[in-house]
């Protein structure tokens, strides 16, 4: 039985979120420079998606730039936002083939003129699929999110159109860039680091971590279904004994 096949229908995570990490090293490993980490790294991109829409996930997020990467050298930073432009063109058409939505969450206005406009006009061209949500977490960062949705909750106390006793978890949630969206239940990073990296903190509260050594242009449709199973073999208490779930 391949591992496809073990995957059980009716666990399967609704949101999985990524980190993909490691295409330093692996350019590195193979005696390039970095960019030929990344340019491998959308072979990664488009294999993950395609196995996620395949199985039934209902949306993916994709840890694609952080607001850190803007201190990252610029002649990397410039080839990073051509190569995302010409990954924008290049795959709209495959994704709305495969029934799937493109959304972006992050400082997107941030972002170089075309670059931005690449990304809305997919946006807008994919608005109508159904079948998965993939997300792209561009020019992001938690903290960012987070001091964001707090101004945007104080000005509306200022302005009297919300009181600080209706401040509660469905509040925050509703001013984050995620609003709309389901927690990840599930988070994967690849390159054998073991944290988050200022991603998702609020919404990866309770979701099940799950990190590889596989540096990200290495990973592929197997590797997604290894950590798949892994997260179906857990319990999820919440907070609860084992018994309570029983």
């Amino acid at each position: 039985m391949s591992l496809k096949e073990k995957i059980i229908p009716s666990k399967l995570p609704e949101h999985i979120a990524v980190i993909m990490d490691g295409n330093g090293r692996w350019a590195k490993q193979h005696g390039e420079d970095r960019i030929f980490g990344h340019e491998n790294g959308v072979k990664s991109v488009r294999d993950t998606v395609e196995a996620a829409a395949e199985i039934g996930i209902k949306y993916l997020t994709l840890y694609a730039f952080s607001t850190e990467n803007w201190n990252r050298p610029q002649e990397e930073v410039v080839a990073l936002m051509q190569l995302l432009v010409y990954t924008i063109n290049a795959e709209t058409a495959t994704l709305n083939k495969n029934g799937i939505r493109l959304q972006a969450i992050g400082d997107l206005k941030s972002l170089p003129s075309d670059c931005y406009n690449e990304l809305q006009e997919a946006i807008a061209n994919t608005k109508d699929n159904s079948r998965m949500t993939l997300v792209l977490a561009l020019s992001y960062s938690a903290r960012w999110e987070i001091i964001n949705a707090v101004k945007e909750i104080a000005q509306k106390i200022e302005n009297k159109t919300l009181s600080a006793a209706d401040i509660n978890e469905d509040a925050i949630s509703s001013h984050l860039c995620t609003a709309g969206i389901p927690d990840p239940e599930l988070m994967i990073r690849t390159s054998g680091e073991h944290r988050i990296s200022n991603f998702l903190l609020w919404q990866l509260a309770y979701s099940e971590l799950y990190f590889t050594d596989k540096l990200w242009p290495d990973f592929r449709k197997e590797d997604l279904y290894e950590a798949i199973l892994d997260y179906q073999n857990r319990e999820r208490r919440f907070g609860k004994t084992s018994e309570q779930l029983v």
